[in-house]
């Protein structure tokens, strides 16, 4: 999702009190004010913390605090420094940590980089990241070792940091390759598809009916090849909880944000849910926090539930949508 996009998203003003109050092990701020947007407020995105509770740059308890501050370069010193925000690509990597957090003890620190104040673009943050995008890592413990990419992020932290293939496969084995394969898949199909479906659908000033359909109807017929994938197995690869499905958690868990009637691909719901149940994903999805993102397809159904102005202005939405592919004489298929 680009900087443009969070930007027409995201609250502008944000104040936060009593912010040492903690759930599931990460800090949970309490807001007092801010901004309202056309489809939810999203609540505060932390600035900074470790998840072995460090206290560098928390918050003292019951102190009002201005966290408009924004990181100005490393802060750990060792174990892994993850550089992210809260998007689908960022959910990746602080999913992987929070699941070999969980079965080694690997210890992490975060940084919300927040890219709607173009901090990505910063010396400090492309020297580690030359694309200018989130998210990235450094390994304190293997010479302060940056890796940018969030297919290379997770490969590089399976290959250093998942010794008995807990979450990943030897290289040698078939299932190393089935993977990569459906890693690649995401990583140049369904991921940048869907990103451009939020695009053209939502966010562009100039709405246009043909790139509408055209990235929509992509992306429905990408999940159509996932719910394909999952009709005979409970996850992507190898009969287990991996790399190729945390690479698409993100994503999928927003869906019905970029378009998706999540009813027409029922073994990607089941197969979500079944993710979604791992203490250490929902974990992953609380950093840079909150959890659930009110991006996400439960967080958007309790809205439209609950908010009848913004159930009408979902519903028009989803019209001209339809009227999109009706005007082109889009017809869902799939593969």
């Amino acid at each position: 999702m680009s900087a443009n996009t969070l930007r027409s998203l995201l609250a502008r003003h944000i104040r936060v009190v009593s912010a040492r109050s903690y759930s599931q092990g990460f800090l949970v701020p309490h807001i007092k004010h801010f901004n309202n947007y056309n489809t939810t407020a999203l609540p505060y995105r932390a600035s900074s913390y470790s998840s072995s509770y460090s206290t560098s740059r928390t918050t003292p308890p019951n102190q009002d605090v201005d966290m408009a501050a924004e990181p100005t370069g490393l802060i750990a010193k060792s174990g892994i420094e993850l550089l992210t925000f809260g998007t689908p690509n960022g959910f990746k990597i602080s999913i992987l940590l929070e699941e070999l957090k969980a079965a080694y003890g690997k210890e992490y620190t975060w940084q919300s980089v927040n890219i709607m104040k173009n901090t990505q673009k910063e010396p400090w943050f492309t020297a580690l990241s030359p694309n200018g995008r989130i998210p990235a890592i450094v390994d304190h413990d293997r010479n302060k070792f940056a890796v940018f990419e969030g297919l290379a992020i997770l490969n590089y932290l399976a290959r250093h940091y998942d010794p008995e293939f807990k979450f990943s496969f030897p290289v040698d084995s078939d299932e190393y390759s089935e993977a990569e394969q459906w890693m690649a898949w995401q990583h140049g199909g369904l991921g940048p598809m869907q990103g451009q479906a939020n695009h053209f659908a939502r966010f562009a000033k100039e709405k246009l009916p043909y790139a509408v359909q055209r990235y929509v109807g992509e992306t429905e017929r990408l999940y159509g090849i996932l719910d394909a994938r999952l009709k005979t197995r409970d996850f992507v690869v190898g009969g287990k909880f991996s790399v190729a499905d945390m690479s698409l958690l993100g994503w999928v868990n927003m869906a019905t944000f970029s378009g998706v009637d999540m009813a027409m691909f029922p073994n990607v719901q089941k197969w979500l849910d079944r993710c979604l149940e791992r203490p250490a994903v929902q974990k992953g999805f609380a950093v840079p926090g909150p959890n659930p993102s009110p991006m996400s397809n439960a967080a958007l159904a309790k809205t439209l539930a609950e908010d009848p102005e913004k159930k009408k202005a979902a519903d028009e939405q989803k019209k001209f949508v339809d009227e999109c592919k009706e005007k082109y004489g889009y017809k869902y298929t799939s593969p």
